[in-house]
């Protein structure tokens, strides 16, 4: 894959809360090294870096402004010069101006990383997409919980990460491993 030099990296939600046990079960234990190792890939080759942070409107949600889950975690502090967007909606894009901070910044193709993938990730992937930007999805710097569907039936979040990634793949965005961005 061809990375343009201004190719923007959109971190989503890497807060300490979505640690918190009451979560659930989670696949990819290795993403947040994934996150990190693009991350820093970023920084050395000065692309622009997007930090999205998420302020629940529910107090009982790990995100809840009043409380440390909604705080970064430390290893994914933002640095001076890179964006904070943040939200209250899984959609990054949503009442937030970032579609109009990319445009007026020329960005054009994005990579998208974080949590969850079923949730924040896929719903600004699928924005992203809807909204003509080149849109990529890291599937190892992500990660996703175990959920049930509709009916009920329980899934492994293997599964439901597998599944998110489908509904990207080809439609609103291309989906690639970390090792592909590094090389």
């Amino acid at each position: 894959m061809e990375l343009k030099t201004n190719a923007a990296l959109i971190i989503i939600d890497q807060q300490k809360g979505i640690l918190h046990p009451k979560l659930g079960r989670r696949n990819n234990p290795q993403a947040e090294e994934r996150i990190l190792e693009l991350l820093g890939h970023w920084r050395l080759t000065r692309r622009p870096v997007i930090h999205v942070q998420h302020l629940s409107r529910s107090p009982d949600s790990v995100f809840w402004p009043q409380q440390s889950g909604v705080e970064f975690q430390e290893r994914f502090q933002p640095l001076a010069g890179e964006q904070l967007i943040q939200k209250q909606v899984p959609d990054a894009f949503c009442a937030t101006g970032l579609e109009a901070r990319l445009r007026e910044a020329g960005i054009d193709q994005l990579v998208i990383v974080g949590v969850a993938t079923h949730n924040s990730v896929e719903s600004t992937a699928r924005t992203a997409g809807n909204l003509g930007f080149e849109a990529w999805v890291a599937e190892d710097a992500c990660f996703t919980f175990d959920k049930a569907d509709y009916f009920g039936n329980p899934h492994s979040a293997e599964e439901v990460h597998a599944m998110s990634l489908g509904n990207l793949q080809g439609e609103y965005a291309t989906v690639a491993s970390t090792a592909q961005f590094l090389t």
